[in-house]
């Protein structure tokens, strides 16, 4: 796997390093130097030649810097003296950028490629809201703006593939569309559409806008309420539509399986801690209400996946319902 060296002016290094591992997870043989002001580039130069001495394999090696001449990037030069077959330098550092390289580290055998296949992804994170703002040649990434529908204008009734979506997978995140989704769960999952299923999101249009401008390049993204994928999941010109379902809440999923929608396995993600909430670990925090749900979902015969990123072990539910009940005193 390739290691990877974050180095920057100031703090930044730091803080997108923390900034990725909230994201995609911490991740093995990924270090971050800072140039602080009172510092000179030999200083840099040591801190960036100590972190890559200490990666487990010092064959592939990528170094991600925040300005292309800047102090960083010259350093960087000169560490690769020598390694320029197999290290790489790529200036421009942001989110995007790091969280492709998070993902795409297990497709990519070196450092070259990596950087190749990260490039796109920092280019296509500079976007700007209102999307008129944005250079008439860049146009900015297309999101889907309409309800979950099948392209063009196939007529009622036509019966595409097996006449039956596809639901490749399905979460429970009261985030719903954000960085863990749109990186590394929609990479795994490969979906051709994201939809959130909510009757309370369908109708704030805010949250409704900012869901789909959160959408990954590829992927088309829908918000729509629980009639509406109750049809969805009737209507067989979906036959062909692979879909990753997210809901705010495990009460939002039960109510979809009441409408027909077949889910056997939901990923619990994350649910935020409120008032009358218990923690049951980092991310999940629980109601009587939420605890009766899930009880109904097993009953449904429905399988719990409880991990925020694909990375992480999952956890044991019932364990984490006993939990909920010894917080809640039931």
């Amino acid at each position: 796997m390739v290691s990877i060296l974050l180095a920057t002016h100031g703090k930044f290094a730091e803080g997108i390093f923390m900034s990725g591992n909230m994201i995609f997870g911490e991740q093995e043989n990924v270090s971050a130097v800072i140039l602080l002001p009172s510092e000179g580039p030999d200083d840099l130069y040591a801190k960036m030649e100590k972190a890559i001495s200490e990666f487990d394999d010092q064959e592939q090696v990528l170094i991600l810097v925040d300005l292309w001449g800047g102090t960083p990037f010259n350093q960087a030069n000169r560490l690769i003296a020598g390694h320029e077959d197999n290290w790489a330098i790529v200036a421009g550092l942001n989110l995007p950028m790091l969280v492709a390289a998070y993902a795409a580290r297990d497709d990519y055998e070196t450092a070259h490629e990596l950087a190749q296949a990260i490039i796109p992804e920092g280019k296509t994170g500079i976007r700007v809201f209102p999307k008129d703002l944005e250079p008439a040649e860049e146009g900015g990434a297309a999101a889907a703006a309409g309800p979950a529908a099948p392209a063009g204008a196939i007529p009622p009734g036509t019966v595409l593939g097996d006449g039956h979506i596809k639901i490749k997978f399905a979460r429970v995140d009261t985030r719903l569309l954000h960085g863990q989704v749109a990186t590394n769960w929609s990479k795994a999952i490969a979906p051709q559409r994201i939809i959130v299923v909510s009757d309370n999101v369908a109708h704030d249009a805010l949250r409704k806008q900012m869901i789909m401008e959160a959408a990954p390049p590829g992927i088309k993204a829908h918000v729509i309420p629980q009639y509406k994928m109750a049809e969805v999941v009737k209507d067989p010109r979906f036959g062909d539509t692979t879909a990753f379902l997210l809901f705010e809440t495990p009460q939002d999923a039960l109510e979809a399986i009441d409408n027909g929608v077949d889910i056997k396995s939901l990923n619990i993600g994350s649910m935020a801690h409120s008032q009358g909430k218990v923690a049951v670990n980092k991310v999940l925090s629980l109601d009587a209400k939420d605890i009766e749900c899930f009880e109904e979902l097993k009953k449904r015969g429905v399988q719990f996946d409880v991990r925020k990123v694909p990375a992480d072990a999952p956890e044991d539910m019932d364990a984490l319902l006993a939990k909920a009940r010894e917080g809640l005193g039931l």
